[in-house]
């Protein structure tokens, strides 16, 4: 447990963190184009996994790309859209033909969830496939991690992407010093990530990471982009207030040093994982669980 005075200043505030993605919801479709990139970099990863899912969790689904995805590629399991915000789920729903929408019998196959997924809503042992991409990073890890454990069937599969430490890390240089508030979301390194797995339960954790250039014309258009996804400042320790002019001058002249043919670069560190769930060694009431194994019985005279 850390006993820096200032950890709590580093800690998702969850509420913030609904509030603007519920601003957001209008919004995230069109400015999600890095969330769509990596959701379909990790389901290329699914391709060399052997898993048939019947029941799926997409954890903080957003609008619903991912969840439309892995009820495509799995049409045959029922996939759980969950999301802290109300007003995703409702675009979620939104982005099905509307064929689908008005006849909700032929898409009971997925069912929309509002649910933190510190604390899921779903049964101990339901989900055979817990997916979550690019929305554990505005939790508490260890907690997350848990929970994730805890719903998944033995033998069932967590995977997941997150931003690294270097995610943003321009816009964080560019805030250093500025005063006394935390401007800049801070993300956790990959091995902190392997050993929340491990301790919550997980067996042969697989991380690797890659980092992703995105380029912008001024440092407005970033702010925009990151406000429309509802990826804003939620650290506890942020400005309660609206920054003055004159300081925000002095971050978009810091950023500038940045730029490189005519392009401010954005640098995101993405992290990508998944973990089993092992088979238990003993049952709840704390017996062993033995296997025996059949061996083929010998010929007589052998």
């Amino acid at each position: 447990m850390t006993t820096d005075p200032n950890a709590t200043r580093f800690i998702p505030d969850r509420r913030h963190l609904r509030q603007k993605l519920e601003q957001a919801a209008s919004s995230y479709e069109n400015a999600a184009f890095l969330q769509r990139e990596v959701a379909d970099r990790m389901l290329s990863r699914l391709e060399y996994i052997k898993l048939q899912p019947s029941r799926i969790l997409d954890a903080g689904c957003r609008t619903g790309y991912s969840t439309r995805q892995l009820a495509t590629r799995y049409n045959k399991a029922s996939v759980i859209a969950l999301d802290i915000a109300q007003k995703m789920l409702s675009e979620a729903r939104n982005q099905h033909p509307w064929w689908k929408r008005h006849l909700p019998l032929l898409n009971s196959a997925t069912q929309y969830l509002c649910g933190d997924p510190e604390n899921l809503p779903l049964s101990a042992n339901s989900i055979d496939l817990a997916w979550s991409n690019l929305a554990l990073q505005w939790f508490d890890l260890e907690r997350s991690v848990s929970e994730a454990h805890r719903v998944v069937t033995s033998g069932g599969l967590f995977i997941f992407s997150t931003f690294g430490p270097d995610t943003l890390k321009e816009l964080r240089n560019a805030f250093s010093g500025i005063d006394q508030y935390e401007h800049v979301n801070r993300f956790i390194d990959m091995h902190d990530i392997g050993d929340a797995l491990v301790h919550a339960g997980f067996a042969d954790p697989v991380m690797d990471m890659e980092i992703i250039t995105v380029t912008f014309n001024d440092l407005a258009v970033i702010t925009r982009d990151l406000k429309s996804l509802g990826e804003r400042n939620h650290l506890a320790g942020r400005r309660p207030g609206l920054m003055t002019p004159k300081r925000w001058q002095e971050v978009t002249e810091r950023y500038e040093s940045f730029r490189r043919e005519g392009k401010l670069p954005v640098t995101i560190e993405v992290i990508y994982g998944h973990a089993w769930k092992p088979q238990p060694k003993s049952l709840p009431d704390g017996r062993q669980i033995i296997q025996f194994r059949d061996y083929p019985k010998s010929k007589p005279g052998n």
